[in-house]
């Protein structure tokens, strides 16, 4: 009599089940290292960790700089425009005022930043006309702010005529 051969069915996990019991046994041993390789691939290596958390740390650190870089620039323009404003707003009262402008004159202006220091000079233009004649009453007025950022001195300076009849 001859035996047949235990016909084996394939399982959802790619492992082959016998319907005989000895079969089952060497199966289950067999099925077991399969799986284990299995959840090991499934799993992440310490390596690969250790790459994501680099790229993260890293993305976060640049995206830190550019925040505060951003602030700094932010500061600065604000800095800027502050002083610009003082200048702007000298420059008005002096056109505004009646008589020759001062020849010099220093002011010390607090803008929040910091003070700033107001230098004004003025002499007289010395324009002439094509003819040759010269203008008269026409001042050539120079404003100066200096101030301090960071322990460098910083400076702006606008400079304007002023005409008084005389």
């Amino acid at each position: 009599m001859r035996q047949s051969k235990p016909q084996r069915l394939p399982r959802s996990d790619g492992v082959f089940e016998s319907e005989s019991h000895a079969d089952r046994s060497s199966v289950q041993r067999s099925a077991a290292p399969s799986r284990h390789r299995s959840f090991r691939r499934r799993g992440f290596a310490l390596y690969e960790v250790l790459i994501g958390v680099t790229v993260f740390v890293v993305g976060v650190v640049a995206i830190g700089r550019s925040i505060e870089n951003c602030l700094t620039a932010s500061t600065i323009s604000a800095e800027d425009s502050r002083v610009r404003q003082v200048l702007a707003n000298r420059m008005a009262e002096i056109q505004a005022a009646p008589g020759v402008p001062d020849t010099s004159k220093e002011n010390k202006v607090d803008t929040g930043y910091g003070v700033v220091k107001l230098i004004q000079k003025s002499a007289p233009a010395q324009l002439t006309e094509e003819d040759g004649l010269e203008l008269t009453g026409v001042n050539l007025v120079t404003l100066k702010a200096e101030w301090q950022r960071g322990g460098v001195t910083q400076s702006e300076s606008v400079q304007f005529y002023v005409y008084r009849a005389g």
